[in-house]
């Protein structure tokens, strides 16, 4: 009889945080889910909501309930109202982004209403806030809200005697029933709290992160940390801002420090390419079966086009790659990316007028935040007016979008003395995505004979990968041919490989394992690197000309680019290393490749072949 007594005050116990909570916690379940459920993208099936989510939002709703439970009942009304304020607000305002934007709270959407100003707000608010809003998911909230309100401040007063005396014959039943109830409540609080153990594991080593960076990192692994809650996404998103904010203050400090002792303006148009998810195993220009590269082998016939042979990424994320590739550090030496310059803030100090035409890093509301972690040190105000004289103002479809952009601003873009740089959106997934349905040149028929290992399906995909590097070809070449006939060097290099079903490894892709194999940097961090001169240009530096055809066989790897661009503009600065320019004879050959900084890629190669 006695641990009977003990076994029912544990259970009630157990039921007594949602009894005296009740309506905060039957109201915040239900806008909950109702919130997850209202977010699934319309028309595709394979979305889902977070598979913990009831067991998960249980888990939560019953800590914080424990937690009231505890504070003294004159002060817990008003905690609870805050915690009304705050699960209300976050959620009609995550809710308002997926209607109008189709994308819930994140870091750039932060970032953007930290930089509106009062005008912008104004004019944001009449754009927005309109009367369609109460037919949507965000009017049916408002409504739940309503009925909130209603049966918490005129539930007693309102309600008809009949109703009353119900509510109080249900009370009691309850009561008797506590025990009962407290078996159930603490069977799911157990089941709860072993469904979520894991993501709240990831979600605490997300918080524990000190870079921006290392947060997009760990987001890349299979079984990320889940901000299933509008309210953690916002807390997620004001901590990732905080950690970009900290870069940025280190690139302002390096970029106040940036000097240039003389420019002589050695080449007078440089144009940078970077292109997007391409492996060099798809180019038909390294030895892949699949005609892919016509236009890049016709002009390497011409002997002005000189393909580099042994060339890494740094990464294979974009964002670390952009980091890599626009600072002046390179893998192995002491700080970070963000303690040195920004290669274009040399340029703009040494007197070029530098162009940044991007398909990609525009800030946007409906952005993840791989993209944020890329672009927010590009898109940052100051930093971007150190950079930058002129840039692209809206994203495209299609890469063809930024030609056009190019051709109706030349003006804007052009001066005596030229960097431009294009990002392209190139072969970034969905790979049928990026091209033009008249582009369509390969099937899934047509890999029968090469690629007998995979089922129609996935030659399909594999035909769409290579359909988006043939028109990658076509791109390209239509920008080499806008200056072709002018004194000028064009550099291509796509940020990082891909892999497409390569060899029996079957996925697409790239995989973020902090482990790399030969394979995985064979397939994702092997790319193509080409040099472009003009007639013109390779007539008036036979030099560099010869330079560059003698160093096409050089190990080298992206993160030193910056110190070759220096080189070809000549930039004299205390900042710039011959050993790093690929193209100097005092270049390190034997320099650590240090894959994500940390394999050597050369040691892998040595045993991996």
């Amino acid at each position: 009889m006695k641990y009977r007594e003990k076994a029912i005050r544990l259970l009630n116990k157990v039921w007594q945080p949602i009894r005296d909570n009740a309506s905060f916690f039957v109201f915040m379940y239900l806008i909950g889910i109702f919130v997850s459920y209202a977010e699934l993208p319309a028309g595709n099936p394979e979305e889902k909501v977070y598979g913990n989510l009831w067991l998960e939002l249980f888990l939560d709703l019953y800590a914080i309930a424990v937690i009231l439970m505890l504070i003294p009942r004159k002060i817990r009304r008003w905690v609870r109202a805050c915690l009304y304020v705050i699960a209300y607000t976050t959620n009609i305002t995550d809710l308002f982004c997926w209607v109008k934007f189709q994308s819930t709270l994140n870091p750039s959407m932060l970032l953007l209403v930290g930089e509106t100003n009062g005008r912008e707000a104004g004019e944001f608010f009449s754009s927005y806030f309109t009367a369609d809003l109460l037919a949507s998911s965000v009017g049916v909230l408002g409504l739940i809200l309503l009925v909130h309100i209603l049966t918490a401040f005129c539930g007693k007063t309102m309600l008809p005697a009949i109703f009353r005396r119900r509510a109080a014959a249900w009370r009691q039943r309850l009561s008797s029933l506590q025990p009962a109830l407290g078996f159930i409540f603490l069977v799911l609080l157990v089941w709860s709290v072993v469904r979520s153990a894991h993501n709240k594991r990831e979600i605490a080593q997300i918080f524990s992160l000190d870079t921006i960076g290392s947060v997009e990192h760990e987001l890349t692994h299979r079984k990320c940390a889940e901000f299933y809650l509008p309210v953690y996404r916002l807390v997620f998103s004001i901590f990732s801002n905080e950690l970009a904010s900290k870069q940025i203050d280190r690139l302002i400090v390096a970029k106040d420090k940036v000097t240039v002792d003389s420019c002589s303006f050695r080449s007078p148009d440089i144009v940078l390419i970077i292109g997007e998810s391409y492996g060099k195993h798809h180019s038909e220009q390294y030895g892949y079966f699949m005609p892919t590269t016509p236009r890049q082998i016709r002009r390497e016939k011409t002997g002005l086009l000189v393909p580099f042979s042994d060339v890494v990424s740094p990464w294979n994320l974009t964002s670390f790659v952009f980091k890599n590739v626009f600072s002046l550090h390179v893998a192995g030496e002491k700080g970070e990316w963000c303690d040195y310059p920004l290669f274009p803030e040399l340029f703009r100090r040494a007197g070029y007028h530098v162009t940044f035409l991007t398909n990609q890093f525009l800030p946007k509301a409906k952005e993840a935040v791989y993209d944020f972690s890329g672009g927010f040190f590009l898109n940052h105000p100051e930093l971007s007016r150190a950079m930058f004289d002129a840039r692209n103002k809206q994203l495209y479809r299609y890469d063809c979008g930024l030609l056009d952009d190019y051709d109706k601003n030349q003006q804007q873009y052009n001066s005596d003395h030229n960097l431009i740089i294009f990002h392209l959106i190139g072969q970034h997934v969905n790979y049928q995505q990026r091209y033009p349905a008249d582009r369509h040149h390969f099937r899934g028929e047509d890999y029968a004979e090469k690629r007998p290992d995979l089922d129609l399906s996935r030659r399909n995909v594999l035909a769409d990968y290579d359909n988006a590097v043939l028109y990658n070809d076509s791109i390209v070449d239509q920008i080499v041919r806008r200056f072709e006939d002018r004194e000028a060097i064009v550099i291509y290099m796509p940020d990082h490989g891909e892999e497409c079903y390569e060899g029996s490894r079957g996925f697409i892709c790239r995989n973020h394992s902090d482990t790399i194999d030969y394979d995985l940097a064979h397939y994702e961090f092997e790319i193509p690197f080409w040099i472009f001169c003009s007639h013109k240009y390779a007539a008036k530096h036979p030099d560099i000309f010869q330079q560059i055809i003698r160093a096409r066989h050089r190990r080298f790897m992206t993160d030193a680019l910056p110190h070759l661009l220096l080189y070809l503009a000549g930039i004299h600065t205390k900042d710039y290393h011959a050993e790093y320019n690929v193209l100097s004879p005092d270049y390190d050959e034997k320099r650590p490749r240090l894959l994500k900084n940390t394999t050597d890629y050369d040691q892998l190669a040595k045993h991996g072949k």
